[in-house]
């Protein structure tokens, strides 16, 4: 479970290069009839020039963009990153296509990837087997006779794959999550770790916030844990009366779950206890049993993210009737495998959490689906043929080439900080210079010699692929931490900063327009992959990266004096970013935001020094360089959001929505005024601005 900052909303992370010269390396692998033209890196038609930059630079950036793209009806949210996620499937589609097809070696990575996409496209298939392919794990679920016999059944089940909840994140879905971690205050090794979960809703205040929405929101949650159980062939009497009881068992689970506020401090989060101190909070659960089942080996000691939960777990677990806990472990696995089983589940699953908390009015077309199911699954397996098909060799190095601008621009803009000493001054550059530098695709790929895939099994072979990839994490505890390992697979739209490896990562699916293009001006690049460049070093100084030392240890490297200069400064964007409304009456958090929206700040800070450090000159389509990189990087935000989708993402995720991750910036950069000539009082020009880095 890494600590790593991304640059998108996690939601939007599709696992799945540059456009880089002419028609691109991407050969035949886009699917017969269903490619797109790439997004463009700068696109005048997307302006509205009714409106005035200064009065509201998103709509002026966006405004004929977002009347032109509305939401897709198999859509949450629509922008121009989406249009670059959907390129990016249409090539993976027509590598898994191909694969398909191929006679490809037994074992061989490509007949794993054919395989897998074939038996997930035969939809009669699924159709046919029913709950069928669930019928072990729910006939070990009925035979739990008594609450010791839990914890091996939990550990099971975990480690087939029903820890995970729909989609394939690994936020952990059955009663708690169990893994593996960098020690918080030892980066060099890896510790297990135990951790809160076992929620269906989103986040724990779903459970306990009391305004209207929340309540109809549970209302709705209630009844598609009822529907799903009866799915499972349960009455319609036992169904509704096992979903009342689950969503009080959960309710109880989210109370003392630490909010999500609190869990971005990683102080709050490290409590190294024995085995046996574990086993001290929650001694009704038999953990020497989970451990034994789970195959956790030898290791005694551990890190208990949260140490309250396990003592609400040990409550529920001497309070709750074992038909209770029997009927959550189904409901629980149901959960996490009805996007894969017949249609009946997956419509379900696609009728709550995508139509009644996201707003998308119609489910994925199934090959899309299939796509990111691969891409979860063996996603280094399919990653490789994708980063050899757009972004090789020469493409990791023009990007490590701007990665290197940026980072001297931070290296400038540290050492003239006014607000900093000289002594934390010297400690910031030391960990700026430390940092690494991950583009593209591994230089190792991930061996999947040891996963099984079957034609036409797709459910078995998932649970093959989760059980896999559970058993690598594990294995990883008591061993020295792999600095080249990725988080993210090549073909993901994203980027992301991991504290603990002081490290910056861009697969090789972000590297292509909207965000670069080798043929466009350097404004325009430095708008786009630039700003997410900056992004990225300036997590390394955020609000939780800054307890980080170089060498990814938790340690604290500041003065008492910069510590409290930085809180003031960091206060200023708390107090800005909460005064944005995101839909209705819901507005932003800025305390939950604050890591997020200092990286966009000092990102868009540094892409704007270490272009003006290029002397740019001369205007390009009637624009200056600094319009061109203002202008670039509100483009790659542009997006059309659905109600819902902007409710869930304002109570439980740390990015703002897109408007304010323009607005809310160019708002604070006096180069944004002066490139602009906006005068001062512009809804575009804040008074006193905000500025950490």
């Amino acid at each position: 479970m890494p600590r790593d900052r991304t640059l998108l909303v996690p939601l939007l992370v599709l696992t799945g290069g540059l456009a880089l010269a002419g028609p691109s390396r991407e050969g035949p692998t886009a699917a017969a009839g269903s490619a797109r033209p790439a997004p463009v890196a700068f696109d005048l038609k997307a302006l509205d020039r009714s409106v005035s930059p200064c009065a509201d630079f998103y709509q002026y950036a966006c405004g004929t963009w977002l009347k032109d793209n509305p939401i897709p009806a198999d859509e949450k949210d629509w922008g121009r990153a989406s249009q670059l996620m959907e390129r990016n499937l249409d090539i993976l589609h027509g590598i898994l296509e191909q694969a398909a097809l191929a006679a490809a070696p037994r074992g061989s990575n490509m007949q794993k990837i054919g395989d897998y996409y074939a038996a997930c496209m035969d939809e009669k298939a699924a159709d046919a087997r029913g709950i069928e392919p669930l019928k072990g794990d729910l006939e070990q679920i009925a035979a739990l006779s008594t609450t010791a016999d839990l914890a091996p059944l939990i550990a099971r089940l975990q480690s087939s794959g029903a820890n995970l909840v729909p989609g394939g994140t690994r936020s952990p879905s059955l009663l708690f999550g169990y893994g593996s971690e960098q020690d918080l205050k030892d980066a060099t090794t890896v510790v297990a770790e135990v951790d809160q979960g076992g929620l269906g809703l989103p986040d724990r205040d779903y459970y306990l916030l009391d305004d209207p929405k929340s309540v109809e929101t549970r209302g709705q949650y209630r009844d598609h844990v009822a529907r799903t159980l009866r799915l499972l062939g349960e009455p319609e009497d036992a169904a509704a009366a096992g979903a009342k009881g689950i969503l009080e068992m959960e309710t109880s689970l989210a109370r003392a779950s630490l909010d999500k506020v609190k869990r971005r401090d990683p102080v709050n989060l490290y409590h190294r206890m024995s085995r046996k101190e574990l086993a001290a909070l929650a001694p009704s659960f038999a953990w020497d049993r989970y451990f034994e089942a789970i195959g956790a080996g030898a290791a005694q000691g551990l890190n208990v993210r949260v140490p309250e939960f396990f003592q609400a777990v040990e409550a529920l677990l001497k309070t709750a009737p074992l038909d209770r806990l029997k009927e959550y472990l189904r409901w629980q696995v149901a959960r996490a495998w009805s996007p894969f089983l017949s249609a009946p589940f997956v419509d379900e699953s696609f009728a709550f959490y995508d139509h009644a908390l996201g707003g998308a009015k119609e489910i994925r077309p199934r090959w899309k689906r299939c796509v990111e199911f691969t891409d979860q699954g063996l996603g280094e397996a399919l990653g490789r043929p994708y980063a050899e098909a757009t972004l090789g060799p020469e493409g990791k190095a023009r990007t490590l080439k701007m990665v290197h601008a940026l980072e001297k621009a931070l290296e400038d803009d540290i050492t003239r900080l006014p607000w900093m000493t000289e002594a934390t001054k010297k400690r910031a550059l030391e960990k700026l210079r430390a940092i690494t530098n991950k583009i593209g695709y591994p230089d190792r790929w991930r061996d999947y010699g040891g996963l099984e895939i079957v034609p036409g099994d797709f459910v078995g072979n998932t649970k093959r692929a989760r059980a896999f990839e559970s058993a690598r994490w594990i294995a990883k505890i008591g061993k020295p931490v792999d600095p080249a390992e990725w988080r993210m697979t090549p073909p993901t739209v994203n980027a992301y900063y991991e504290a603990q490896l002081n490290n910056i990562n861009f697969p090789a699916g972000i590297l292509r327009p909207p965000f670069y293009d080798n043929g466009v001006d350097d404004a325009v690049n430095y708008g786009g992959i630039g700003m997410v460049i900056g992004h990225e070093l300036t997590h390394g100084f955020d609000d939780q990266g800054r307890k980080f030392d170089g060498k990814g240890n938790l340690a604290d490297w500041w003065t008492p004096q910069d510590a409290a200069e930085f809180e003031k400064r960091a206060a200023c964007f708390v107090d800005e970013y909460s005064g944005f409304v995101a839909v209705g009456d819901v507005r932003l958090d800025g305390r939950l935001t604050l890591g997020e929206n200092t990286a966009d700040n000092g990102g868009m800070r540094i892409a704007h020094m270490a272009l003006e450090a290029k002397a740019p000159a001369g205007k390009v389509d009637g624009f200056t360089p600094e319009q061109r990189l203002f202008i670039a990087q509100a483009q790659i935000w542009c997006t059309n959001m659905s109600d819902e989708l902007a409710r869930l993402r304002a109570l439980t995720n740390p990015h703002s929505l897109p408007k304010y991750r323009v607005n809310g910036v160019v708002s604070n950069m006096p180069e944004f005024q002066a490139a602009f000539t906006c005068p001062a009082g512009s809804p575009m020009v804040r008074d006193k601005p905000c500025r950490v880095w």
